[in-house]
């Protein structure tokens, strides 16, 4: 400390910059094997958010299969996710500009082609169903009627690869909502799952299996788990014996069963979950090593982890390492295979069995001093009901600088989105670009998140807009109580339902003294009918049904309570989104321009619901620094 040059908080010199965050560690996920190999994704922003499906083979060498402009990339749902499946020579992908499914040769060799038209059809979760020489999939169609856009219908279709014009048939309907179709190892069997609106994913879902004929048409179809319509079910799969595997929540966490001819059993029960909101297709926590072991990860108090389960007696082994952030399992060679990372360690694939943990792919560029990381510090404070609400603490971090004696530094309370989902403790230089500035974060898992057993998550219920707000605030008394933050230079920070959570803060409590909503949420009523159909009735259990109880969505929107709202925000919103839409912070904007406050409104007309591209992440991230400079007259700099 003594060797540190003192200046103010929020205004400290750091290595981290803009630019620095787009080229330093590209997304990856969508771990599976094939044959000899292992494939993802990686995603690009220095690409203009490309999405390359790479490919480690058995020699250990790395190639990408998806010459540009090619990009994997689903729409279904918006959200996408898994959407490509390989077989002994052919690589089948979704295109991110056309969403038809294209085929192309493993040795990357020939231009991709596509196997199905250019039509309102959608694609997602593709397998391949070798035996029927096809591919099974979800499918989203949009249609289109007299009266404009109708609700997209979803459903189970078969792609055929056999011709040289693919028909697309519907192999399951009725259900508003399809993911996970999986076949078992005998060929014999489909499985999914599906729910119903207004139902989302992580509420009810249901998990069902079907018998494949000889024609290839599902017949004797049988409801295996969430027939009491209370509980979630998340990643079917299939052990290499034939039998189904999944995760429930039915005892409020979400841990592994087994479904068996009379009933489903547990394989392991813990406080602990096994799973995380299916907002993207594909999403998985744990697979098969072999008939006996299960290779797994579970999050418990935000920390994810690793290990093994021994199937005959549900003995559960966790492996120690130094990783805190875990997706994408995927087993095979007897290895469990992983996108790791922790709060100093960039995301990277590695490979991990009782004996040893080896990296495998490790694309990430950063040259930072460990010095200049801040270390999350893991917190639970009381919440208004009594709950203990989690939350990761950033201090201020540089290498270099430290704050003038007796001054407190400003801090940022960060809004996850969903609001369904959860912040973990992975490597973030998003957050270490305002830790390193000088500036403190709190990164709050508020009540609603997921990783703390059912009964959290749906403590939101009905309340969304009040208890995450409530524990936005209630970090703010805690760790000001703790000296650890200045509770005069307070700012709140979301994006899309974070950034719902953000503009209730400024606008009903005055805790808060700048915000920044990116594609957030002011109006609940407009969002309630001008949204995809995936969310469409998600406010039906986060605020009340619409339009019986349009008056909850009146007395909880901001816009109609711009009165209440008298500290500098900051917009950040693309234009193409079709999740948020933009008119959102629009309205915002000219109820605070109107009122004469500080307003910034930063508009990126090539983006939709997140900004994928470099430069855009760029100019959003600069903007953002430059308005709080501003707002709390910091003389930042670099």
């Amino acid at each position: 400390m003594a060797d540190k040059i003192r200046k103010s908080f929020g205004s400290w010199p750091s290595p981290i910059s803009a630019e620095l965050i787009t080229r330093a560690a590209p997304g990856l996920n969508c771990l599976q094997s094939y044959g000899e190999s292992l494939y993802w994704i990686e995603s690009r922003p220095w690409e203009a958010g490309r999405n390359v499906i790479m490919c480690r083979t058995a020699d250990g060498s790395i190639k990408d299969l998806l010459p540009k402009p090619y990009s994997h990339s689903s729409r279904v749902h918006e959200y996408g996710g898994m959407a490509y499946a390989i077989s002994d020579y052919s690589l089948y992908f979704v295109n991110a500009s056309d969403q038809r499914i294209y085929k192309t040769d493993l040795s990357g060799e020939n231009e991709p082609r596509p196997i199905t038209g250019l039509s309102l059809q959608r694609f997602a979760d593709l397998i391949i169903d070798s035996k029927n020489q096809r591919l099974i999939a979800v499918c989203e169609e949009h249609i289109s009627g007299d009266s404009g856009e109708q609700e997209p219908e979803n459903y189970l279709v078969a792609v055929s690869l056999n011709t040289e014009n693919p028909s697309v048939t519907k192999l399951e309907t009725g259900a508003d909502f399809y993911a996970y179709p999986r076949i078992s190892p005998d060929q014999k069997t489909l499985c999914w799952i599906q729910w119903q609106h207004p139902n989302m994913p992580w509420d009810c879902t249901q998990l069902w299996q079907a018998t494949i004929n000889g024609d290839g048409n599902l017949i004797d179809k049988k409801l295996i788990a969430g027939g009491n319509n209370n509980e979630s079910i998340f990643q079917p799969q299939w052990s290499p014996d034939n039998q189904l595997y999944f995760v429930s929540d039915k005892n409020n966490w979400w841990n592994i069963y087994r479904a068996t001819d009379s009933s489903c059993e547990p394989i392991v029960e813990i406080a602990a979950e096994f799973a995380t909101p299916l907002w993207q297709f594909g999403m998985s926590t744990y697979d098969f090593i072999d008939t006996d072991t299960i290779g797994c990860l579970w999050t418990d108090k935000g920390i994810w982890q690793s290990g093994f389960i021994d199937v005959g007696s549900g003995q559960l082994n966790q492996i120690d390492c130094q990783y805190s952030s875990m997706h994408g399992a995927c087993c095979f060679q007897g290895c469990l295979y992983m996108v790791a990372g922790a709060a100093a360690l960039p995301s990277e694939i590695v490979s991990l069995n009782p004996q040893a943990l080896n990296s495998i792919y490790a694309p990430a560029t950063v040259d930072i001093d460990s010095k200049n990381l801040s270390q999350p510090q893991s917190i639970l404070f009381p919440s208004t009901d009594g709950q203990k609400v989690h939350a990761f603490f950033y201090p201020p971090t540089n290498a270099d600088y430290c704050g003038i004696e007796g001054e407190l530094p400003l801090v940022i309370v960060l809004c996850h989105g969903g609001p369904t989902g959860a912040t973990d403790s992975g490597l973030n230089l998003k957050i270490q670009y305002w830790t390193s500035r000088g500036f403190a974060v709190a990164d709050i898992n508020y009540r609603g998140s997921t990783g703390f057993g059912r009964t959290y998550r749906q403590s939101l219920a009905g309340a969304w807009g009040i208890a995450d707000v409530e524990d936005s605030q209630s970090a703010i008394s805690y760790l000001a109580k703790e000296k650890k933050i200045d509770p005069e230079r307070c700012i709140i920070r979301g994006g899309s339902a974070g950034g719902y959570t953000v503009l209730s803060a400024l606008t009903f409590t005055d805790t808060f003294k700048a915000g920044a909503s990116l594609y957030g949420i002011g109006d609940l009523e407009t969002l309630a009918t001008d949204t995809h159909k995936f969310e469409s009735r998600y406010m039906d259990s986060l605020i009340g049904p619409y339009p019986a109880q349009k008056d909850i969505y009146h007395a909880r929107s901001p816009i109609h309570h711009a009165e209440g709202l008298n500290c500098p925000v900051i917009f950040l919103q693309g234009l193409e989104d079709k999740v948020v839409p933009p008119n959102q912070a629009e309205m915002m904007v000219k109820l605070l321009e109107d009122k004469g406050i500080k307003v910034a409104h930063i508009t990126f007309p090539d983006e939709g619901h997140g900004f994928r591209k470099a430069n855009n992440i760029i100019k959003a991230i600069e903007s953002e620094l430059a308005f709080y400079s501003d707002v709390f007259n910091l003389q930042s700099e670099t």
